[in-house]
């Protein structure tokens, strides 16, 4: 029998995320801030890459019984670094166009699953964004954005000052662990509200996974076979800083600030595409959200121990949430929309849903097997209008070998959505990126609506009368 170096078994999520119905990538963009001088390409590759974990030179492979396992194979930089060539000594606004028709084409490449699932694309060509781009494409199977995301970040150092461990923004306080404070007389209506509301948004949950549809709109096709359509990338950039000042002017959280101009942004650019019914359609949005239970990214070692608190893999759910109807008082008061976006938070982040839709999908593994699972989450998809994940980058600047990271996203594919949006943080800066279907979605005027929706909700904050004393 042929030795495996390394067979671990394949983890179920990594399974269902690698079937014919379900392939899902996690992208990674870094953008530099000088010229990419890929000299070091080699040193990095081998000695600072592969070593993260023995998955990046693993395939899947079935053994003797049946089962699905990691088998290590050579690894050759050829196969997995790629360098496109454009036209040399043209401006950035022309590599832009280039970049872009790059990005689209490799969104929808499926990797070969006779190698490692993974490539590095170096885009050596300046464009309006950046000097230099480095992108990081990750199958699904080998992780969910919070473990590759980490992968990506130890590759990385301060840039200011190596020899120090980055830092990332803190989170608010564990709900729970906040009530557990109070008085047990005074936590007993709260813990009937939240048992409550967390059966019934799971039923709903199922229910829209399983048998009802948004409606058919601006921002959702309907058609069959989504994910292998064409789609466009494009990034718009606020400012944390002015995004906190709008919050502390409404007493609010980041959270709801960010949400609510999301909310307000998708109804704009369906307002604008079809007024009539617009204000009427049912749409809904999935929140991907991870179920570890921690404050920011631990190293590679420690998600790699059995015990981990934050172990390798996959480890996420969703959320239902149903986005907010356009009115007249709305639009007058965009406002509005950060106010429900609060209360739809609040009323989310003290329930278990979560885990009782995670507890779902390890239960239908075992008693019907990963094709179910993958044909569950492609439904719940697929049912939806606009998904919706987020992930914290870090407070101080980073270098990968001496080259300043000026820019930090993400996004993801092989989900039949129509619309895909990723939230991330990284020094001062909070980047959206936007995954819309090509042809269907139009994609400057969907930006254009995000970025009036900001603007709006950061005006009616700024004139709010301030109170005294």
């Amino acid at each position: 029998m042929e030795n495996l170096e390394f067979s671990e078994p394949v983890s179920p999520s990594g399974r269902y995320f690698n079937t014919t119905l379900l392939c899902a990538y996690v992208f990674g963009f870094l953008e530099s801030e000088i010229p990419i001088d890929d000299s070091q390409t080699m040193y990095l590759f081998k000695d600072v890459f592969l070593p993260i974990n023995p998955r990046f030179s693993s395939i899947m492979v079935r053994d003797e019984d049946g089962e699905m396992r990691w088998k290590k194979v050579e690894v050759k930089a050829e196969e997995h670094i790629k360098v496109p060539i454009f036209p040399k000594n043209e401006s950035s606004q022309f590599y832009d166009e280039y970049f872009d028709e790059y990005v689209s084409r490799i969104l929808m490449e499926k990797t070969p699953q006779d190698k490692p699932l993974w490539e590095i694309h170096v885009i050596k060509y300046p464009t309006t964004s950046a000097k230099g781009t480095l992108i990081f494409k990750f199958h699904h199977a080998l992780g969910d954005g919070y473990t590759l995301v980490g992968a990506l970040l130890s590759c990385l150092q301060r840039a200011d000052d190596p020899s120090l461990p980055l830092t990332f923004p803190s989170r608010r306080p564990n709900e729970s662990a906040v009530r557990a404070k109070k008085g047990f007389f005074r936590r007993i209506p709260s813990a009937v509200f939240s048992v409550f509301n967390s059966i019934s948004d799971f039923g709903w949950s199922v229910v829209k996974s399983s048998m009802v549809e948004d409606d058919k709109s601006p921002i959702r096709s309907g058609e069959e076979g989504v994910e292998n359509q064409p789609c466009v990338l494009t990034n718009i950039s606020f400012s944390l800083d002015h995004i906190k000042k709008i919050k502390s002017m409404l007493g609010v959280t980041l959270n709801d600030v960010i949400t609510g101009a999301i909310f307000y942004g998708i109804r704009l650019y369906m307002e604008e595409m079809n007024s009539e019914k617009g204000r009427r359609t049912k749409s809904t949005g999935l929140v991907l959200l991870s179920t570890r239970n921690i404050g920011s990214y631990q190293s590679i070692q420690e998600m790699m121990k059995p015990n981990s608190r934050s172990p390798w893999g996959n480890h996420i759910a969703f959320l239902h949430v149903s986005i907010p109807k356009l009115t007249q008082s709305s639009l007058s008061n965009p406002l509005q929309f950060v106010w429900k976006a609060q209360k739809i938070i609040k009323r989310k982040r003290n329930s278990f849903t979560v885990f009782l839709i995670e507890w779902l999908l390890d239960l239908e593994l075992k008693l019907r097997g990963h094709e179910a699972v993958a044909k569950h989450i492609y439904g719940t998809l697929k049912n939806a209008s606009v998904v919706i994940s987020n992930l914290i980058g870090p407070v101080e600047p980073m270098a990968l070998a001496n080259h300043p990271c000026k820019g930090l996203y993400f996004t993801m594919t092989g989900g039949p959505e129509s619309i895909n949006i990723a939230i991330m943080s990284y020094t001062r800066t909070l980047r959206v990126t936007l995954k819309t279907q090509k042809g269907f979605i139009d994609e400057k005027l969907f930006k254009s609506c995000m970025v009036n929706a900001f603007e709006a909700i950061s005006k009616a904050a700024m004139e709010m009368p301030r109170s005294k004393g």
